[in-house]
């Protein structure tokens, strides 16, 4: 069973083709970091425009790899949001074209799902940092959401049984590096840079805020992200730390946040097994810090390679082969939201 798995969720153009929900045949990403690097974050306008251009030339290519046509399909799967409504639009509509000529099963995927179920694909990516723990977990599982546009805590009981325990009450993680990378002059986005000048850096020099809210699941980096700049106004900086050390203090503290409500989820729902997904999920220092939970047995950890953490099409079709095999399609009056809750 082969799914076409389609995503224009945000600034990424990307096609996949994956066999029963697991087998990566191609997985095809046209990025747009050049375009919007000069504005400092992404101009959904320009998003929008460079999807148009780009989804034939994208899906093609996943074809290509994978030595199919369109008709050894069994289903098209496209995400639908949430994300940036004129992305979306060109991924929903390409899609809804596509299955009406060639009268090939829709699927649509909440994008959220989709990095839910990046830990089901297999990877052969040789990295650094491989899937923790072999294999697909079993449910019930816990999944910490961790990207540009999203924060969020699910206790996942099965396919389509989802239950948010908590989300981010303002920036998501992801958000927060980028804001902090504009902040530091240090460009978008924010992630890489901040990682890589953290590398250099003492995470105990400069102590920066974190906000637990200890009666809650919930998440909070806004605090952060001022407590940043209000140490980017004092004058005697240079003597207390450099960019470095700021770098290194600030993923520190965003990653205690994301350890420590991991931790607190873990014990409150009794489930020791956990999924860490999205763009952040590609940090080192975050992966480090599960492994390092797995490893004193705390948890059961899956972090997919990082080219599954960050936005792609393999883990929409793989979200997509659940929805075919329990009959969910959708017809031509599918539409795309920005806003989709999971």
């Amino acid at each position: 069973m082969l799914i076409l798995g389609i995503d224009t969720s945000c600034d990424d153009t990307s096609a996949s083709v994956v066999g029963k929900g697991k087998e990566i045949l191609s997985n095809i990403v046209s990025t747009q970091e050049g375009i919007h690097k000069k504005y400092g974050g992404i101009v959904p306008e320009l998003a929008s425009r460079r999807h148009i251009e780009m989804i034939w030339p994208v899906v093609s290519e996943a074809l290509l790899e994978a030595q199919i046509t369109l008709a050894d399909l069994s289903a098209i799967a496209v995400c639908h949001g949430p994300g940036l409504i004129g992305s979306l639009l060109v991924g929903c509509s390409f899609a809804k074209a596509v299955s009406y000529a060639d009268r090939i099963p829709l699927v649509a995927v909440n994008h959220l799902e989709g990095h839910i179920f990046s830990c089901f694909l297999e990877s052969h990516v040789d990295e650094e940092y491989p899937l923790i723990s072999q294999g697909p977990p079993e449910f019930p599982f816990l999944s910490l959401i961790v990207s540009g546009g999203h924060t969020s805590l699910y206790h996942v009981c099965g396919f389509g049984n989802y239950k948010e325990l908590g989300r981010t009450r303002d920036d998501a993680a992801g958000e927060a590096f980028d804001k902090v990378s504009k902040l530091l002059g240090l460009g978008y986005p924010g992630g890489p840079v901040i990682e890589s000048l953290a590398q250099h850096g003492d995470p105990e020099a400069v102590e920066f805020p974190r906000a637990y809210l200890p009666d809650s699941l919930d998440f909070s980096f806004s605090g952060l992200k001022t407590a940043v700049a209000n140490y980017l106004r004092n004058d005697d900086r240079g003597e207390r730390g450099g960019l470095s050390d700021i770098c290194a203090g600030f993923q520190k503290a965003v990653a205690d946040v994301l350890v420590r409500k991991t931790e607190w989820a873990v014990r409150k729902e009794r489930v020791k097994r956990v999924v860490l997904a999205g763009g952040v999920a590609s940090n080192g220092a975050l992966r480090d810090r599960f492994l390092s939970l797995a490893g004193e047995g705390k948890l059961e950890a899956w972090i997919p390679p990082r080219s599954l953490c960050t936005d792609n099409a393999a883990m929409i079709a793989s979200a997509g082969y659940q929805h075919f095999q329990a009959g969910k399609t959708v017809g031509m009056d599918l539409n795309p939201e920005a806003y989709l809750p999971l």
